[in-house]
């Protein structure tokens, strides 16, 4: 087993643990009566005729979630559970809820880096809020996450860590870095895995050096291939791309479909900061960029976003809907809000646009941008 994997256990919760280690043994205990005890053979019978509902489960996903920077006035001023008010109902309601957490938690002091844009936010104020919002884990796979060296790292991952919340993507070494996040609902076994194509390339894990997992191809096939012997379904971020482009760079679309090909069932991407393309690829779900969430940024770039619901029925994948929402910090103060009506649609249209240049076909229902999976397809 992939060495790396076997740490990923540590991180599952008790139930989750309990779930997963008693899917490895003989299951019995439904299925035989107590010793010593009466087993009628009518109620033999009916319980031999109850198939159990395939459950549905709900992943949502969004962008990239910095409540530093420009944000941290406002932050102090209406508390760091403000910027999930407008969208608590799609993120607690989520079966697991998956960011992108750019800068680190921590009070460090100087800057571990010389890059122009540095961010950085209280561990203990932002780790507590993004557990109330009712995310379960975070990808750390990007360009700040070692903005205050390696002690910024250490302190992000103690205050995830303490709130009960997963990361993915970067670590004490490269090892750790590549390793997957189990979480188990409805008797499924999802595994996160994370990776960063980008620069500074000192922030890249080595194998005695802590930082972020680079996004090697035949590190995200060996890593998927590996997952999916512990897991049912797998799935993959990765901060990549141009900022402020719709534009693909030829490696993200080559890295996606090596993620599918290797056996993930969706692929999720940060770092543009704006909208890029949905594809289908196979039976698999490529989101090449969610564009911002709550930032602390007033750039006019990043104005409209969306959260993605990625829907499962049991392992299969069933339908993505994406839910429109206003990301535009001089209007929403850092609160992202849901779009309704005409500014919903204009999203929407965008999102068609971009997403038939890879072949892939969104309907409009509602206010939300739908791609289903039938279950015919899903046998292919």
């Amino acid at each position: 087993m992939h060495a790396a994997l076997m740490r990923s256990l540590s991180h599952l919760s008790y139930t989750g643990l309990v779930i997963l280690l008693s899917a490895c043994s003989t299951v019995i205990e439904k299925e035989t009566p107590a010793v010593g005890l009466p087993h009628p053979p009518v109620r033999q019978e009916l319980q031999a005729k109850v198939i159990p509902a395939i459950k549905e489960t709900t992943i949502t996903a969004v962008g990239d979630i910095m409540l530093g920077g420009s944000a941290t006035a406002e932050m102090q001023r209406y508390g760091y559970d403000h910027p999930f008010a407008q969208t608590h109902d799609y993120l607690h309601g989520a079966d697991i809820t998956f960011g992108n957490l750019e800068g680190p938690l921590t009070h460090g002091g100087d800057s571990a880096t010389e890059k122009k844009y540095v961010f950085k936010s209280p561990p203990e104020k932002v780790a507590s809020a993004l557990a109330q919002a009712g995310f379960d884990v975070m990808s750390l796979a990007n360009n700040h996450a070692l903005d205050y060296g390696v002690k910024g790292l250490t302190d992000t991952t103690n205050a995830l860590n303490n709130s009960g919340i997963g990361f993915i993507g970067a670590g004490e070494n490269l090892d750790q870095a590549r390793e997957a996040y189990i979480i188990v609902r409805n008797g499924i076994r999802f595994a996160f895995l994370a990776y960063s194509l980008t620069f500074p390339e000192t922030f890249w894990a080595k194998e005695n050096q802590p930082g972020t997992a680079f996004g090697h191809a035949r590190h995200i096939q060996e890593d998927v291939l590996a997952a999916r012997q512990v897991a049912d379904v797998v799935l993959v971020s990765f901060h990549w791309g141009r900022e402020s482009t719709t534009d693909l760079r030829p490696y993200q679309i080559a890295l996606a479909k090596t993620a599918i090909q290797s056996g993930a069932s969706a692929v999720i991407g940060h770092h543009p900061h704006i909208l890029q393309a949905v594809e289908r690829y196979r039976d698999g779900l490529i989101l090449y960029s969610l564009g911002n969430f709550a930032f602390g940024s007033y750039s006019r770039k990043a104005r409209v976003s969306v959260i993605a619901q990625i829907i499962f029925r049991g392992s299969m994948l069933q339908r993505l809907e994406m839910i429109p929402i206003d990301v535009d910090n001089v209007n929403v103060i850092f609160q992202p809000t849901p779009l309704r009506g005409e500014a919903a649609n204009e999203v929407i249209k965008t999102l068609q646009t971009l997403s038939a240049s890879r072949g892939t076909m969104l309907e409009q229902k509602g206010d939300k941008a739908v791609l289903e999976f039938t279950a015919i397809d899903n046998a292919r």
